[in-house]
């Protein structure tokens, strides 16, 4: 693994900590040069910090609102002046929010579409060029178990992951003849800081986020020929009802 990805630049979205963090501390220690972005600047250079002391590349930290153009904008060009492009895009950033149509606020539902759908379309509409001009690359959506299965409160956040669903589809099939590999993951409950939940030990039976980046990993090391478009992963051991 190691060989595929030393030296290559990889931008993480939503890498302050949790699921974002744990790809981006995998790709770092296999000798990425690695990007990271969150909304809160001291998070990301914290965090950046920390994965700086196992990276054998560099880490840079970005503060960036993917609902932000200007700011995902401002972040592919980082990673462009300082690594000369982009080589992986996870597009890890989102949000959560549940409860009925008529009871939530339409800024509620603005945040989690922009962020979930429009700020994929932004990352990836900046790295795509970069991506082609160094002959191909990787771009991995975190999706969720929510993009197929509807559930009562869920509208914004199901039509955010049915959407992103459907885009990383498409967007595969616009750039796959130009070497750039499209997969998204569809993780069930994952124990990390999701909608207002802070990890604890009962969260044990749940995926992990060390467990989605050991997936991020593998598919970066998938042969060319084969494309796994698609990964729904579930923990395997629920508690029972």
């Amino acid at each position: 693994m190691t060989d595929v990805v030393r030296g290559k630049c990889a931008l993480v979205t939503g890498a302050s900590k949790g699921i974002g963090y744990a790809i981006a501390e995998a790709l770092a220690a296999a000798g990425a040069n690695v990007v990271i972005s969150a909304r809160n600047e001291a998070e990301v250079q914290e965090a950046a910090r920390r994965l700086g002391e196992v990276s054998p590349g560099e880490v840079v930290g970005v503060a960036c609102d993917v609902r932000r153009h200007e700011d995902v904008r401002r972040m592919v060009g980082v990673a462009a002046e300082r690594f000369g492009g982009v080589d992986i895009l996870v597009n890890n950033a989102g949000v959560g929010g549940f409860g009925p149509v008529d009871r939530m606020e339409p800024e509620k539902w603005h945040q989690i579409i922009e962020t979930n759908l429009n700020g994929v379309f932004y990352c990836c509409h900046e790295a795509i060029p970069l991506m082609r001009q160094r002959g191909g690359g990787w771009i991995i959506n975190i999706a969720s178990l929510a993009g197929k299965n509807p559930l009562a409160g869920g509208a914004a956040y199901n039509a955010s992951k049915f959407g992103l669903v459907g885009f990383s589809e498409a967007l595969m099939l616009d750039v796959r003849q130009d070497d750039i590999r499209v997969n998204y993951i569809m993780p069930g409950s994952v124990a990390t800081y999701f909608n207002g939940h802070t990890p604890s030990e009962e969260d044990a039976w749940k995926i992990q986020p060390e467990d989605i980046a050991q997936i991020v990993m593998d598919l970066l090391a998938f042969p060319g020929r084969t494309l796994p478009s698609r990964v729904e992963v579930r923990p395997s051991k629920p508690p029972k009802r």
